[in-house]
């Protein structure tokens, strides 16, 4: 049979033509599918894939804002911000952090203390993406040996910031405090989105107080980065908003004064303007190098200061209570005579001593001989404690805690003062709580000389004297002089809350004044020394407060033994007596005598302020005072 008779030509040209439609259907069904992605991609899901594609090439950083600045009230720079340049590693971008570590030690020289710090830090909790530094100011050299292997070293960067400074530190440690870095605490407390790329946060002092207002608001930026995080561009940028700059009422040459003037001596010195409020001076001695502390401070730094027995890190301003003493008389006068518990004109005979009941216990006078007939005005001039025992159990323990409250003591009364203690003002309530125990009439003698269980700070010794300066009116004592930007310092700084305190006779203001004025001035006041050839009347008390006895672990030389264990020197007071502008209070550890140690400390800073410092010429002053002060 032919060939030709088994071949259908026509139906096979069907079958091709069926195939070829259906091939040609199938890749125009598939050319419309891909066409319909390629839309829904480019069209439909453009945003969605174009931030995907960003999120690999454009990243969004925080911009931290610069710390506001701090200035004493002359303008004197007292914080400010240098700026440092660290290296940092992004954990979620280091390949193998132990070889980089390894590695950046052989480049740098890291230190032990800085791995240390930097694997706590990597164990902390943090916010993603962030940086952790590893070695802060870093040389010229060290940055270009690291800028040779950086492309080597992914997540390691050498990072430019500014770092606090203080330049006058040991000045001002106990007063401005000390920034630091963000600890897990704070880090539960803080804005997490104010305080995006924030490393650091006040600590202490102004730092902590004012640190809302010291901090800023965060700023943003976009930035184009390689495959390897690295920032090659910005963007867009969202510029952060600076804290504000702060004005303090401190001057720092009277900061500066008061420290030479206790020469090295455990101690403490408060000077406050009376009509303002503000603290001219708060010092504390020893001080320490805050600007240790601002990145880190190493562990035998750190030891050498916590374990040292002159306690720098101790803040002896506003947290070192101490029992008053006779420097608490002033007060008690005021207390006495508006109770009606004595009269102006009442005088009794001093030999010495003081019994509450024939054949009882001797409460010793300081002077062993007695002051003979004394009043109440000789009483706080000649510091009698005869009479204070007397008034004090006519008083009672709960006129005079009423009285003492209204003068600031058992409460922190500052306004802007971080870490003050407030003391301990005995009462009723108080011992029957703490020690189970009714109070005795013997617990009223020994507060009637600020003795017993009565403790008060330096700075409630200032404020309460304020309050006499002042004839009874409160003014709280506050750092915070201006702020140097657009917020108001009412805004700023908080609310007062004290009523003046109103006596029956205001007239007694004065006579308890001119009583302090014979501390300072008069025939046997105490301080006569300290007050002689002014040129203007000064009021004052001076005070002793007993150290009774060593902790029963701690050990000394005989030499120390001997300089511990005597009385600390207290003295209060303020200048002039008829206007007054400096009010200070002064304790020297272990200073044995008010009138011959604190009270020279107190009449310098007197000197100083209104015959020194003072703007313009002080020939007014000397010429209204002179006369009063011969």
């Amino acid at each position: 049979m032919p060939w030709g008779e088994f071949k259908d030509t026509a139906a096979e040209r069907r079958l091709f033509q069926r195939r070829t439609v259906v091939m040609l259907v199938f890749v125009i069904l598939m050319l419309g599918g891909l066409l319909g992605r390629m839309y829904q991609l480019q069209v439909v899901e453009h945003e969605i894939y174009t931030t995907i594609s960003d999120k690999n090439r454009v990243q969004v950083q925080s911009v931290p804002p610069p710390r506001g600045l701090i200035y004493d009230r002359n303008g004197e720079l007292l914080a400010e911000n240098r700026p440092v340049f660290s290296v940092t590693l992004v954990p979620e971008r280091v390949d193998g952090m132990d070889e980089t570590l390894t590695r950046l030690g052989g480049i740098l020289g890291i230190a032990e203390q800085d791995l240390e710090r930097f694997h706590r830090r990597l164990q902390e909790p943090r916010r993603p993406f962030q940086e952790i530094p590893l070695r802060y100011d870093l040389t010229e050299q060290e940055i270009a040996r690291l800028a040779v292997h950086r492309h080597e070293l992914p997540g390691v960067e050498v990072k430019a910031e500014l770092v606090r400074y203080y330049p006058h530190s040991e000045l001002t440690a106990h007063v401005l405090g000390y920034v630091g870095r963000i600890n897990r605490e704070e880090l539960q407390r803080i804005d997490p989105v104010n305080y995006a790329g924030t490393n650091y946060i006040g600590k202490s002092g102004v730092e902590r107080f004012y640190e809302q207002t010291l901090h800023g608001t965060v700023g943003y930026q976009h930035v184009e980065t390689n495959a390897r995080g690295r920032t090659l561009r910005v963007l867009e940028r969202e510029n952060p908003v600076p804290g504000e700059d702060l004005k303090l009422h401190l001057d720092l040459r009277l900061q500066q004064r008061a420290h030479e003037l206790l020469d090295g001596r455990r101690g403490a010195v408060i000077a406050i303007e009376p009509k303002t409020g503000g603290i001219l001076a708060l010092a504390s001695v020893p001080g320490f190098d805050t600007n240790k502390f601002v990145t880190g401070i190493s562990v035998d730094d750190y030891r050498a200061l916590s374990q040292s027995k002159e306690k720098p890190l101790f803040n002896r301003a506003l947290r070192g209570q101490y029992p008053p003493g006779s420097t608490l008389k002033p007060m008690l006068a005021i207390a006495a005579l508006d109770s009606g518990a004595v009269t102006r004109d009442h005088t009794i005979w001093d030999p010495g001593y003081f019994r509450l009941n024939e054949g009882g216990r001797l409460w010793r006078d300081w002077k062993r001989t007695g002051h003979g007939w004394v009043d109440l005005k000789d009483s706080v001039a000649e510091s009698c404690d005869v009479y204070f025992y007397e008034a004090a159990i006519e008083m009672g323990v709960d006129t005079m805690a009423g009285y003492l409250s209204s003068f600031g003591f058992g409460e922190d009364a500052a306004l802007d003062v971080s870490g003050a203690l407030s003391g301990l003002l005995p009462s009723r309530e108080w011992k029957r709580a703490m020690h189970s125990q009714p109070w005795y009439p013997g617990d009223s003698v020994n507060l009637g000389i600020g003795q017993g269980f009565m403790l008060a700070t330096p700075l409630q010794l200032a404020t309460a004297t304020a309050l006499i300066a002042n004839r009874g009116t409160w003014v709280e004592p506050r750092l915070l002089k201006d702020v140097l930007g657009d917020d108001e310092v009412d805004d700023v700084l908080p609310a007062e809350t004290h009523e003046p305190l109103k006596l029956k006779n205001s007239a007694d203001w004065e006579y308890v004044v001119e009583s302090m004025a014979e501390v300072m001035h008069g025939v046997k006041g105490t301080a006569r020394r300290a007050g002689s050839d002014a040129p203007y009347r000064m009021a004052g008390k001076t005070g002793t407060a007993q150290v009774f006895s060593l902790a029963e672990d701690e050990e000394y030389d005989a030499e120390e033994i001997r300089e511990r264990l005597r009385d600390h020197a207290l003295f209060v007071g303020f200048a002039p007596v008829e206007d007054p502008k400096i009010v200070v209070s002064v304790i020297v550890e272990n200073g044995g005598s008010g009138s011959g140690t604190a009270a020279p400390v107190a009449r310098a800073l007197f000197d100083a302020w209104l015959l020194e410092f003072s703007e313009g010429s002080n020939s007014d002053l000397v010429s209204r005072a002179t006369g009063g002060a011969q």
